[in-house]
């Protein structure tokens, strides 16, 4: 369980707007106020506890709200701290949950005020070829992250709405949400993901349902002109022939087998790599670009992690260094994207990899 100070988070960074001892003295109230009537007087425990068991689907909450989980940790820490300041003014018209998504909300609205829609390098520029300079790293702001698995979806649950919040954690899914208003992007997750009424949002966002539906409308013609709507064909775990794609996958990579390679990649297959904005389209550039540019892969070891609703490796160099985190897409037994996010020295970690590939042995927590 995660507490909260508030200069510390998940991942090692630091909140900016509140100070540790704003933090402590307000656990110190919220621990005498552990009677408090809440959720219509219900029986309560501690309150900091009852808080904290939000913990998971807030942070998927803010990070589709804000497209990284860096952001999203900071988002859901100063929705902890704001809330334990005012618990004693939460009087249970609402409830909890509900409570808390508004101050949540209001958090990811302050923090998109100004700033620009994070992205994936397709989304930027056309497909780049193999012999073009790789460029500099853009800024962190510019990209869509990854995010293990287990900070954002809830280990047990309804099988339809797990499948339902797996598709909506997907990349492509988080990269269409930021191509909307920050007020549309909160009503169509409210409203299509976790399946709030109308009434129900309008009331979080001080709007009228005629307002809200409105705003709905205008994200989803948004979302399918972008081509990516909303999760609205889950899929299922991963079945025995897609377990087995990854194995042959994963097999072919650390042998580094172009020939292997070439059988389970698509042939419309992408890879990318941010913080560099160069992406490759086609089987044919991926393996050349391996053979040439990316010839450092050669030797590397993958470790299985868990990462947006899909299967994920820490890439390990062969000298046991970490190079990048990476987020699988598959279809139609084949490999359909490989998403390689080279900031390691943040990612690992925050999906719980260690600092170096020391054998087969290694694991991590975020493994599945």
């Amino acid at each position: 369980m995660y507490r909260w100070s508030a200069d510390g988070r998940m991942g090692g960074s630091s909140m900016k707007r509140s100070s540790t001892d704003e933090a402590a003295a307000a656990g110190e109230a919220a621990g005498r106020r552990g009677g408090a009537a809440a959720d219509g007087g219900a029986p309560q425990g501690e309150p900091a506890d009852r808080l904290e068991a939000h913990r998971t689907e807030l942070t998927g909450y803010c990070y589709r709200m804000l497209g990284s989980a860096f952001e999203a940790e900071d988002a859901v820490q100063e929705t902890m701290v704001r809330a334990w300041r005012s618990y004693d003014r939460f009087e249970g018209r609402s409830s909890l949950r509900s409570w808390l998504y508004r101050i949540a909300t209001n958090v990811c609205l302050d923090l998109l005020k100004g700033s620009q829609r994070r992205a994936r390098p397709m989304d930027l520029a056309s497909p780049s070829s193999v012999d073009a300079p790789i460029g500099t790293g853009l800024p962190e702001a510019t990209w869509i992250g990854p995010v293990p698995d287990q900070r954002v979806l809830a280990s047990a649950g309804d099988p339809a709405e797990t499948a339902v919040a797996r598709e909506s954690v997907r990349l492509a899914f988080i990269s269409a949400l930021q191509r909307l208003a920050p007020r549309q992007r909160a009503v169509l997750i409210l409203r299509e993901v976790l399946s709030w009424s109308a009434s129900e949002v309008a009331e979080l966002l001080g709007s009228s349902v005629a307002s809200v539906n409105s705003a709905l409308q205008r994200a989803r013609a948004t979302l399918a002109a972008s081509g990516d709507g909303a999760a609205d064909a889950p899929r299922q775990p991963l079945d025995e022939a897609q377990e087995a794609l990854l194995r042959r996958y994963v097999d072919a990579f650390e042998r580094f087998d172009m020939d292997a390679l070439t059988a389970v990649l698509h042939e419309d297959s992408t890879l990318s790599m941010p913080p560099y904005a160069l992406w490759l389209h086609g089987r044919g550039d991926i393996l050349k670009w391996l053979l040439g540019p990316g010839g450092g892969c050669e030797g590397s070891r993958l470790v299985p992690v868990r990462a947006n609703g899909r299967a994920a490796f820490g890439q390990y160099r062969a000298d046991g260094t970490p190079w990048a985190i990476q987020v699988i897409e598959a279809a139609d037994g084949r490999v359909t994207a490989l998403q390689c996010f080279l900031d390691t020295e943040r990612l690992f970690p925050l999906f719980g990899l260690p600092p170096r590939y020391d054998g087969p042995g290694v694991s991590s927590a975020s493994a599945s």
